[in-house]
């Protein structure tokens, strides 16, 4: 229906650890984008730390999307249990920073310390970081100053109903600003 309308917005999918328990997990997903003849691009899978008792095998498990070009995220990293000498070797795009260290970044420079070593760790690796969390000018400012490559959270919007989704997506679509400006406005890095 969204490419219908052209918004072309891809979609992340927050897989449980029951999901995750699916043999044919992989093959289900990728015939249900093809019956919609949806790009693979199209969608985002995120595994949290704790989604399921081996993240490693979770994330394996998800190799054959990964390698067809769906994106793969851990999602509230730095809450469960991953090994950091596992992370170079698991098929992931994104590493999602848990919000806890984000909303106490501003007056705890621990967790601002941690985040700038997961920003680069990310960056190093070739991942793209994300704040999870964003809730006001302050935080954002200071995700936009560490690096974060993207930012999420009630700053920028609340769950939205799927038409006033479409609506803020054409609307924010026509008044496209230059990457630099945004970065500048403290929206984005």
């Amino acid at each position: 229906r969204w490419r219908h309308e052209g918004v072309e917005l891809p979609v992340s999918v927050n897989l449980s650890a029951k999901t995750l328990a699916w043999p044919d997990l992989s093959d289900w997903i990728m015939s249900e984008l093809a019956v919609r003849g949806l790009p693979h691009e199209a969608l985002s899978v995120e595994v949290t730390e704790t989604a399921a008792a081996d993240l490693l095998d979770a994330v394996q498990l998800l190799s054959p999307l990964h390698e067809q070009g769906i994106r793969v995220s851990i999602d509230d990293f730095g809450t469960g249990y991953t090994s950091l000498a596992a992370i170079p070797y698991l098929p992931l795009d994104e590493i999602k920073v848990d919000m806890g260290f984000v909303k106490r970044s501003v007056t705890s420079p621990a967790d601002e310390a941690i985040l700038r070593s997961v920003r680069e760790l990310a960056h190093r690796l070739g991942l793209t970081p994300v704040a999870e969390g964003v809730e006001d000018t302050a935080v954002a400012q200071l995700m936009v100053d560490i690096g974060f490559d993207l930012l999420q959270g009630y700053h920028f919007a609340k769950p939205l109903a799927e038409g006033a989704l479409l609506d803020m997506v054409k609307a924010a679509a026509g008044r496209a600003t230059p990457a630099a400006e945004v970065k500048a406005a403290g929206l984005a890095s």
